[in-house]
């Protein structure tokens, strides 16, 4: 019989399996082909939902105060489109295998080195959870008082932290749902306040694809600026990817991945162009990159009521997916078995909340350039590892094995440590250009140190085969199953009972 979410994990009796609790928890196992539930348009939904957010109108706002607006929508486009390109290569980890982020860079970083990364993502996404609620939080503030008369953030703060953390708790269900609705929704919502925003200007006499501003904004440092607004999850796309449909025994990348493409390549840079373009907008017709208290303070009644709607569904469809999810799946694969799927969306909106998220906004360019120069470099190891080192082959059993191929030096690959290191060091002293500097060093440092050191000492199963099809999954219709007895089996899609579906995050 096949795992099920309470099924018993090895016999404690034995040392090594009881370090390998440690390893084991339902929410981090491969997905199944038969419990990925994300379809094409529920896939386009949840980056729509994703990419709208309030911080990406400072992006836009940030870049016409020294670029015409076409320029800085173009500039924002093309950056999307490029960070795709690696969002692309890296989400084959979730179709082909099922692994989350955190679980896969066990390869590349050892069983305990997966922590240092992978944690470093889960805390940024939980103080990304902090900031999207806190914005929420006072333009929720601002409507309520205005409507009403009653001040105090906190209050909503609290309120709209718990009701995402809950919503996220009831699985991927749940947060595919809440994007199908929200979604739609946000881009009719976002359309009227173009046009609001619009007819503000003409009102003043601007003509917003003409207006440039005086500061000096440079077209790279705008580019690679949007490139590290999205450099989390470029890295953690797996999270997703396992849940999205995809057809067993498929071998082709880019039949296997099309559920991806088109969110990746169309509704990504879409959306996040546009809601920029309101950014940009807002602060030409007003001189305030936040379209929300602009248009708040033009209108009342069924305005408010269209910015409340707007303000709750964007940063709740991006809370969801893009911070809440990643954060507790880096959390549990650290605390397992102790802390379940539940309790790290707890520890993330803790963490979040006592990132004091309201400094923070105050320095958002800032804390971009800084983490996105760090992941950068995850992203390059992860590329390195993945396609140039074991091209797409991965002994998944051997994640779950406290003894495996994957122990390396005491749990840690110094390899993929010294390339963080270096690709992030040098992404930092380049900052402009962090994540193509940060993720190109990380890279090249891991693939040369992987084959003229760490190979040679350390042998890896699926290189030493000769990159045998057995070390593949969906590729060839099989799905990677921890069974009742401890061990892992790849199964045929038919052969796993539909009574063995259930998993925690689902």
């Amino acid at each position: 019989m096949v795992h099920t979410q309470h099924a018993p994990l090895p016999d404690r009796s034995n040392a090594a399996s009881d370090d390998a609790q440690h390893l084991l928890k339902a929410s981090i196992l491969p997905v199944w082909l038969n419990q990925r539930t994300i379809g094409f348009l529920g896939f386009i939904w949840l980056w729509i939902g994703m990419a709208v957010i309030i911080a990406t109108f400072q992006l836009g706002a940030g870049g016409v105060a020294g670029l015409p607006l076409l320029h800085v929508v173009a500039i924002i486009f093309l950056a999307n489109l490029v960070l795709g390109i690696v969002m692309t290569l890296t989400a084959d980890i979730g179709t082909e295998h099922g692994l989350s982020f955190a679980v896969y860079l066990r390869a590349p970083f050892g069983l305990k080195g997966t922590h240092l990364p992978a944690v470093s993502r889960g805390i940024v996404a939980a103080i990304w959870f902090g900031v999207q609620t806190y914005l929420g939080a006072i333009a929720l503030n601002g409507i309520v008082e205005y409507l009403w008369g009653f001040d105090n953030w906190v209050v909503w703060y609290v309120l709209f932290a718990a009701i995402q953390i809950i919503n996220t708790a009831l699985g991927i269900r749940a947060v595919e749902l809440l994007a199908s609705i929200a979604a739609p929704c946000i881009v009719a919502i976002s359309v009227w306040m173009y046009f609001t925003l619009d007819v503000l200007a003409k009102t003043q006499g601007i003509n917003i694809w003409t207006f440039v501003g005086d500061q000096n904004v440079a077209a790279l440092g705008l580019f690679f600026a949007n490139m590290a607004f999205w450099s989390a999850l470029a890295v953690d796309i797996p999270n997703l990817t396992r849940f999205l449909k995809t057809t067993g025994g498929q071998r082709n990348f880019l039949a296997r991945n099309r559920n991806v493409l088109v969110a990746q390549f169309v509704a990504l840079p879409v959306t996040q162009a546009w809601i920029a373009l309101i950014g940009g907008v807002s602060f030409i017709a007003a001189g305030d990159w936040n379209p929300v208290t602009v248009i708040q303070g033009q209108g009342g009644g069924l305005t408010l009521i269209a910015l409340l709607a707007m303000i709750i569904l964007a940063q709740w469809s991006t809370n969801n997916a893009a911070n809440l999810i990643p954060a507790a799946l880096t959390f549990v694969n650290a605390g397992a078995p102790r802390v379940s799927y539940p309790m790290a969306l707890v520890i993330a909106g803790i963490i979040g909340t006592a990132s004091m998220p309201w400094l923070i906004l105050d320095n958002l360019f800032t804390f971009l350039s800084y983490y996105g120069a760090v992941l950068s470099a995850v992203g390059g190891i992860m590329v390195a590892d993945y396609y140039l080192l074991r091209r797409r082959r991965l002994n998944v059993p051997a994640l779950y094995s406290p003894t495996g191929q994957f122990r390396f030096f005491k749990g840690f690959n110094p390899a993929a440590l010294i390339a963080w290191i270096t690709g992030g060091t040098m992404a930092l002293i380049f900052l402009e250009y962090a994540y193509a500097v940060g993720f190109v060093t990380a890279l090249v440092v891991y693939v040369l140190l992987m084959k003229g050191w760490i190979l040679r000492h350390y042998p890896q199963e699926e290189i030493d085969s000769g990159f045998n099809d057995r070390f593949l999954a969906t590729s060839v219709g099989r799905n990677w199953v921890y069974t009742q007895q401890g061990h892992f089996e790849r199964l045929k899609t038919d052969d796993i009972p539909t009574s063995a579906l259930k998993r925690e995050d689902r």
